[in-house]
């Protein structure tokens, strides 16, 4: 049987890279949900570890910290992953020609005729 290690290796590279970014994002959110606690922040700290019900608060803040924290990894690592090339950028730098404005004449009808005929 393989080990972890070599069937990470195999999977493909957009999977890894996903794996990896999710990975990070949870711990992210370890970290934010630990520092959250540790300074109190609106007495969350007194209410998670004085209702029973705290240990499942603490797990969805993380959860959900996580899949939010894990998602904004994963997009940061795909828009860094750009082609920095010397190729040139933003179309073709060709000047914007300078078109003098023209009135053109529109025929338009009174409507306040037509509501007050009714």
């Amino acid at each position: 049987m393989q080990s972890m290690r070599q069937a990470y290796e195999e999977l493909p590279r957009l999977v890894r890279l996903y794996i990896t970014q999710t990975l990070i994002g949870f711990g992210l959110s370890a970290g934010f949900v630990a520092i959250l606690l540790g300074a109190d922040v609106a007495g969350l700290r007194h209410l998670v570890t004085q209702d029973p019900a705290g240990p499942l608060a603490v797990a969805m803040l993380w959860l959900f910290n996580g899949i939010v924290f894990s998602g904004a990894q994963f997009g940061i690592a795909i828009l860094r992953m750009a082609d920095d090339g010397d190729t040139p950028r933003g179309g073709r730098r060709a000047p914007i020609p300078d078109h003098a404005m023209v009135p053109v004449p529109v025929r338009a009808e009174d409507r306040r005729d037509r509501r007050h005929r009714r």
